[in-house]
């Protein structure tokens, strides 16, 4: 049986992607690029901060100013395992709340090969090793611009 052409990869796109999509038709709810105000710094050394002790490896902290209105910063991070993962990515959540930051939106929490946490201005991946090599966001956001550096 076969499907209309238009249909054809609608049923495979991730619910990430979904959630984007519907994102990206309404205007940003935070602040332009470059108006971020001085909480934006402190959330990122609390993040920072949490992943260190939770003994996350090869963190990646990429400046978004001028790249994108998704976000201000995007932190990626590698676990050894999905427990490692699922555990930092739980933590991090904790952190946002003894911040007292709205609390964060989260994918992937389910299997921990990849988990996303969305806290507005601020964008953390946390990856099993292969998983992280396999999508090589460092590479999409063009991690060796100057201004962007290698944690670790």
């Amino acid at each position: 049986m076969e499907r209309p052409a238009g249909r054809l990869g609608l049923r495979r796109i991730d619910p990430l992607i979904q959630a984007i999509l519907a994102e990206a038709a309404h205007p940003p709810l935070h602040p332009v690029p470059g108006s971020a105000g001085p909480e934006a710094g402190t959330l990122v050394r609390t993040v920072l901060a949490c992943l260190d002790d939770s003994k996350a490896e090869d963190i990646v902290t990429i400046d978004l100013h001028g790249k994108t209105i998704l976000a201000d910063v995007m932190i990626i991070a590698t676990g050894r395992s999905n427990i490692h993962v699922g555990a930092i990515a739980e933590r991090l959540i904790g952190a946002f709340k003894g911040e007292r930051h709205k609390p964060p939106r989260v994918e992937g929490l389910r299997n921990c090969d990849w988990v996303l946490v969305d806290g507005a201005d601020i964008i953390i991946h946390i990856f099993r090793p292969e998983v992280r090599q396999f999508y090589n966001l460092e590479k999409m956001w063009s991690i060796d611009r100057p201004g962007e550096r290698r944690l670790g």
